[in-house]
This record gives structure tokens, sequence and C-alpha cells, in this order.
């Protein structure tokens, strides 16, 4: 019997962790890829669905997965996952238009989503069976996820520069066949299945939930992609009912897809609407620096995925450094460094242009990449400090559901200040808002921390 406390062996930790790198990096790699799609379908605005769509995929399917990894086994469903990704990724390099490689992203998005979590679940058994402390699996997890994400637009820039836009998606298939097959070696087993149980205990993943969620979601999608030309008003008019529909189920149902009851505690649901802005801001720079630095400053996909490395490796370092602040400090402190670095960030990125020299270029990403860390770990702290201790699991999860939200409405505000070409105006435009959203989101966190001495 292994000794209590004793932290989990490696042989369990690395199968798991080797599946949860997708998600990162099938987000991160496309935001090279995107000039290159956009030139071959003659696709303009229409080409940011690849990015929302497996946004609103995973906003979806992350909790989904989750309760289904329950009742099935995290390692039946992380592997169902896993051929998920392989099978959409190695289909959408024949996709005829943007339509059908939308289609191939959300199937990728519902494959990916599975495996975080799954592989906490697979931690969780695995830790329990042997008595041992969880620690340091979670600990790979968060650092496969921070670097799979720094590697991913340097990787995307790499793979588009030698085999075309197809790259990025082509690369998932080895990928997914040698993540199977390390967790059928390694992964733990799950435990006999119950069928005489899971017709039920699968109604309780909530269908409806999930279906109303999604229209609510997409409907507002199409209403702010549709401002850059006409607006679409009866999406909005979809949208909003869809929304209180929503709500109200949320509130009606035994166990429902978004618990909307945690939203009446003041310090969980401010922490969820300054989430979705915060990753608003992230997500612009994110997607819209690598579509500047191709199409304008005319670097191509490989040096726009090395100039925008910065962004990612200062990400992870920040982490870093914001763990250690949030050992003797509160989220609030985390939160105003990171505020204030992304608004400095923010006011760089009007000086750029097209002329610019690299190194400049460089030392603009290094900046975006510090307010990230110290954001991510200070709101994540703040809902886990706000979150009563038996829902901390729904909890977490409509945190990530805000960040894939915040993701989605990058997506539409990419389409309003860029277009269909991302120009030095353009890039200027996106600094100004990333600015502005920092600019509220700091006098945000003064105002809390005005409000906290006076107590």
């Amino acid at each position: 019997m292994r000794e209590a406390g004793a932290e989990l062996p490696g042989r369990f930790v690395a199968p798991i962790a080797f599946g949860t790198v997708l998600q990162p990096l099938n987000s991160s790699m496309i935001a090279v890829a995107l000039v290159a799609i956009r030139t071959e379908f003659d696709a303009g605005t229409s080409v940011t669905w690849l990015v929302s769509a497996l946004y609103l995929a995973t906003a979806v399917a992350a909790p989904a997965m989750g309760r289904i990894a329950d009742v099935l086994g995290p390692r039946r469903t992380s592997l169902a996952g896993i051929a998920l990704v392989g099978l959409a990724s190695a289909v959408a390099p024949f996709a005829p238009g943007i339509p059908a490689l939308v289609v191939c992203r959300i199937l990728i998005g519902i494959g990916t989503a599975a495996q975080y979590p799954c592989g906490v679940a697979m931690i969780r058994r695995a830790a329990d069976r042997l008595r041992s402390r969880p620690n340091n699996a979670l600990a790979v997890l968060a650092v496969c996820s921070q670097v799979s994400a720094a590697l991913g637009p340097t990787l995307g820039g790499l793979l588009v520069g030698g085999f075309g836009w197809t790259g990025v998606f082509w690369i998932n298939v080895p990928l997914a066949a040698l993540g199977a097959a390390v967790i059928l070696a390694r992964g733990p087993a799950d435990p006999p299945p119950a069928p005489g149980r899971r017709l039920r205990d699968l109604a309780r993943v909530d269908p409806l939930g999930m279906l109303l969620f999604t229209a609510a979601s997409t409907a507002l999608m199409f209403w702010l992609l549709s401002l850059t030309t006409t607006p679409a008003w009866w999406w909005l008019a979809v949208a909003l009912p869809a929304s209180v529909l929503t709500a109200w189920w949320g509130l009606r149902a035994r166990d429902p897809f978004l618990d909307v009851r945690l939203l009446a505690r003041r310090g969980l649901s401010f922490t969820y609407v300054r989430t979705i802005v915060t990753y608003t801001a992230f997500y612009c720079v994110f997607y819209g620096v690598p579509q500047w630095l191709e199409e304008t400053r005319g670097l191509g996909p490989v040096g726009a995925g090395l100039v925008v490395l910065p962004i990612s490796a200062f990400g992870v370092l920040s982490t870093l450094l914001a763990t250690r602040l949030l050992r003797t400090h509160e989220p609030r402190l985390a939160l105003l460094v990171g505020t204030s670095a992304l608004c400095v960030g923010g006011l760089l990125l009007t000086l750029p242009t097209s002329s610019s020299p690299v190194w400049g270029l460089l030392v603009v990403s290094a900046v975006l990449g510090l307010p990230n860390g110290f954001n991510n770990m200070g709101n994540q702290q703040a809902v886990y400090a706000a979150a009563p201790t038996d829902r901390t699991g729904a909890a977490s999860g409509l945190y990530r559901t805000s960040q894939y939200v915040g993701a989605n409405l990058a997506a539409a505000l990419l389409a309003l200040v860029l277009g269909a070409h991302a120009d030095d105006s353009g890039l200027h435009q996106m600094g100004l808002a990333v600015t502005v959203i920092a600019a509220v989101l700091l006098a945000a966190s003064l105002l809390g921390a005005w409000r906290a001495r006076r107590r």
C-alpha cells in the first residue's frame, strides 16, 4: 500500500497530461492560419467563425463532458474525444468551403473539451485509489496548458509555412493517435460500467440546458458579427429570449447545465463579468496581432508565429510570478498588476506601423504577455474564494465558460475593428479598444480596493 500523502506517480500523470494539450494547441495554432484560409476561400470576415466556433463548442461541451465522464468513465470519454479530434482533423483539409471547415472546428472543439475534465477525473480516481496527493498532477496540467498555448502560434507558423493552412489540422492526426495509445497503455482504468443506470445518469447532463445556452450564444454571435455590415437585429431578438429561458431553466432544473443560482453571489458574478471582459481583450491581442504581422508587416506565418511567441512565453512567466504573489496577498493585487500592464500593452499597440523593426515588435509582444498570468490567476483565485465549498466545481465550470464567452466577443470585436484586412489603422483601433477595456478593469479594481479599505 502506498503511503498516504505521497504524490501521484508520474506514470499516471504523463498520459493524462498529454491529452490536455490538444485544446490550447488548436486554440492558438489557428491564429497564424487565418490569413491563408481567408485567401484560399476568399472568405472575408466569415473566417472569424473558425475561432468562435471552437470556443462555442468548448464552452458547451466542457462541463457536459465532465458529467458524461462521471457516468461512462473518464478514460472512455477521453478516448472518444481524442478519436473525434483525429477524425475531424483528417477530414478538415478536404473541406470545400468555410462552412464545412467550421463544422470540423466544432467537432474538434467537442473532442478537445473532453480532455481537461476527464484528466482531472482520472487524476482524482488514481489519487483516491493510491491514497496519493494530486498536487503535482494538477500542476502538470496547468503547465502543459500554458506551454502548449505558448508554442501554438510558433508551431502553427512552421506548419503553415511548410504545408499550408492544412498543416494545423494534419498535425492533430498523429497527436491524437499517440495520445490514444498512451492513455490506453498507461491511463488509469475506468470502473466496470453500470448499464442499468446509464440512461438515467446521462439525463442529468441536462440536454435542454445545453440547447438553450447554445442557441443564446450562437444567436448573440451572429448578431455581433452582423454589426460589421448591416445589423441583423432579429438575431438579437432570438438571443435575448434564449438567454432568459437559459436563466429560467437554470433556476428550475434540479441539476442544471449552468447553475445560475451561483450568480446571486456578488463576488462570483462580478468575477465572471470581469473574466469575460479580460478575455475579450486577451483574445483580441492573441488573434489580431498575428493577422497584422502577416498581412501588413509582411512577416509570413513563420515570422508572425515567432514574433508573438513572447506573448505566451511571458504569460507563463507572469503566471509563476502571480502564483507566488497570491501566497501572501489577496487576488485584488494581482488583478491591479495585470490590468495596469494590459493598459500599457494596449497603448503600445497604437504605435507599430508596417515599417516597425522586428526588435520593437518583440518588445511589444513581451509587454502584452505580462498581464495574462496576473489576470488569470487573480480571477481564478477570486472564484475559489467566493464560491461555496460544495459548489466549487460548478463555479469553476462557469469560470471556464466566461473565458470562452470572452473569446467569442473578441472574434466579433476583431471583425469590427480589423475587418477583412488587418492594416495599421485596424491594429491601432484594436489597441485603443484594449486600452479602454483595461482602463475600465483597472477602475473597477481600484474601486474595489477603496471599498475594501473603508470597511
